[in-house]
């Protein structure tokens, strides 16, 4: 096995956004467990998370929705990759997505608002080391492409 995601949520309440990047991370072929804490709330408790992973290869992807403190308090806090992927918030109209964009310097969280960008971007970097993830990202993407030519067969076949 390559390492493992660590997929940090702000509470519970993102369990099963986090769930989608589950099933692409299982795509990948990629361990993850799923932890709970909140930058806000229990920020010794995101340090202690941070501290039983430092010697693994871990990469952390971050869910977090409202302010997203989470994603920079982790990136600060870590030398391992982290992936912000707040879960869009109607409540806000999308407003809140700022949170994970304007960070203070010294960040450098990747932000994707999308479960299957968190886990591509994930296994993306494990794929640097790692030759089976590599293989497994190049069939993704010729199944995307597959995707798309398909479709503009189908396209090409309808009248006008």
């Amino acid at each position: 096995m390559t390492g493992k995601v660590i997929v940090l949520m702000g509470s519970e309440k993102d369990l099963e956004f986090a769930r989608e990047i589950g099933k692409h991370l299982e795509a990948f072929g990629l361990a993850y467990e799923f932890r709970v804490a909140s930058a806000h709330k229990t920020p010794e408790k995101v340090l202690e998370i941070l501290s039983e992973y430092e010697s693994e290869k871990v990469v952390y992807i971050t869910v977090a929705g409202r302010s997203n403190a989470l994603s920079a308090f982790v990136d600060a806090n870590t030398v391992k990759p982290v992936v912000a992927c707040p879960p869009y918030s109607d409540k806000f109209a999308g407003a809140d997505i700022f949170s994970s964009l304007r960070v203070p310097s010294g960040i450098g969280s990747v932000v994707t608002l999308e479960p299957e960008g968190a886990a591509i971007a994930a296994a993306k970097i494990f794929a640097l080391e790692d030759r089976k993830t590599a293989d497994r990202i190049r069939e993704y993407q010729l199944a995307k492409k597959k995707e798309i030519t398909k479709a503009d067969e189908t396209v090409r076949k309808l009248k006008r």
